[in-house]
């Protein structure tokens, strides 16, 4: 018996991983930026971005020819230069964004135009998972099961404290004695504090992960059923995939494609959804709190730049600070704080009101646009 897949001396040729790509994490706002988002930063400073610890992560039992990464047009040659073990034609380019559910339908296209019977697992680009080895033993068990039955299986984490930043999963009835995957009973959005409390009390609910495995028969069933329209667009390009015909026929149909998540598109109402349940040591980098949670800290609780020459601090506690390299800043009383400085643009705000940056940035660009 093997202890992961690392060990295996054969890939798996049928196993696909698609990684998704497009977001421009407007949350982790100013380093994440539109002409830059946040899966092509380094922002844990360990030397590689979150995409390419991403493809890292997978490349250890996933056939480098069977990746596909799905990204806005514009980011196809950061894509390239950050993936250079993949060539221009795996990666699928849309032509603006319109959610996860016409994302997954071009790749589950793509990928039935080569491999019928695949096993595919999709994920964001853009998360951390600390524990690799188990993540493999997880992932193996899920493709295994989801070739084996016709499911649409997601991966759900066991959550350790109440977080209103994640989307939750409600187990239901078990599908297997060793209880590791379950029927889904519910998906819900982020909850407030008092709810997020009751869901971890009652041990029946497991963080949303965004991490799908499912068949090509199994989804391509479900988009038929649940999402007639965008199967029928991407199915009508059967025979323009891989062919120079292809970016252009998804350029034109792309405007037609409804903006919907595959959550509310086809797993909140598909009778064949399941959960795996799993500890990984994971976290969705969403948000700079997110980021506090699973950084490195100094003696008061502080994450970032805040030695040298040239920074001053009194009473700064609990906060995240980052200032370009030779930035003099005196600093004094924050506490529970994000501060970050990119040359052009500062960001100064509470952690605890850390999902307002959304609505703050958006606000910014409209006072820009009137100008």
């Amino acid at each position: 018996m093997i202890n992961t897949i690392s060990d295996m001396t054969n890939k798996d040729t049928n196993r696909y991983c698609v990684l998704m790509a497009g977001g421009i994490g407007s949350r982790f706002w100013p380093l994440s930026r539109e002409e830059r988002p946040k899966q092509f930063i380094d922002i844990m400073g360990v030397g590689r971005t979150f995409i390419q610890m991403t493809y890292d992560r997978f490349a250890s039992f996933i056939p480098k020819e069977n990746f596909l990464v799905v990204t806005n047009e514009i980011y196809k040659s950061l894509v390239l230069e950050q993936l250079p073990d993949l060539k221009p034609s795996q990666v699928l380019c849309e032509p603006f964004r319109r959610n996860t559910a016409p994302c997954i339908a071009y790749a589950v296209h793509r990928i039935a135009a080569v491999n019928p019977t695949a096993t595919v697992v999709f994920a964001p680009s853009d998360h951390v998972i600390m524990k690799q080895a188990e993540f493999e033993r997880v992932i193996d068990d899920a493709m295994t099961f989801a070739s084996e039955n016709d499911v649409l299986m997601t991966i759900g984490i066991k959550p350790t404290r109440p977080e209103t930043g994640y989307g939750y999963i409600q187990k239901g009835d078990p599908m297997r004695d060793d209880g590791s995957i379950y029927k889904v009973k519910l998906f819900t959005e982020k909850p407030d504090r008092q709810m997020a409390e009751v869901f971890l009390s009652t041990g029946e609910f497991l963080w949303n992960s965004g991490i799908f495995v499912w068949s090509i028969p199994s989804i391509m069933s479900a988009f038929e059923r649940f999402q007639h329209e965008i199967y029928t667009l991407f199915a009508d390009g059967a025979d323009l995939y891989l062919t120079d015909g292809e970016q252009e026929y998804i350029n034109d149909i792309y405007s037609e494609c409804p903006s919907i998540s595959i959550d509310y598109g086809i797993m909140e109402h598909a009778d064949n959804v399941c959960v795996m349940s799993a500890d990984l040591g994971w976290s969705d980098i969403g948000t700079w709190g997110s980021l506090y949670s699973m950084a490195d800290k100094d003696s008061s609780g502080n994450v970032g730049n805040l030695t040298g020459n040239c920074i001053v601090t009194s009473n700064v506690t609990n906060s995240i600070i980052k200032l370009p390299e030779g930035k003099k800043a005196i600093i004094e009383g924050l506490d529970g704080y994000v501060l970050i400085d990119t040359g052009d643009t500062i960001l100064l705000s509470r952690l605890s009101h850390e999902q307002e940056i959304r609505n703050w940035v958006d606000m910014l660009n409209e006072k820009r646009d009137e100008r």
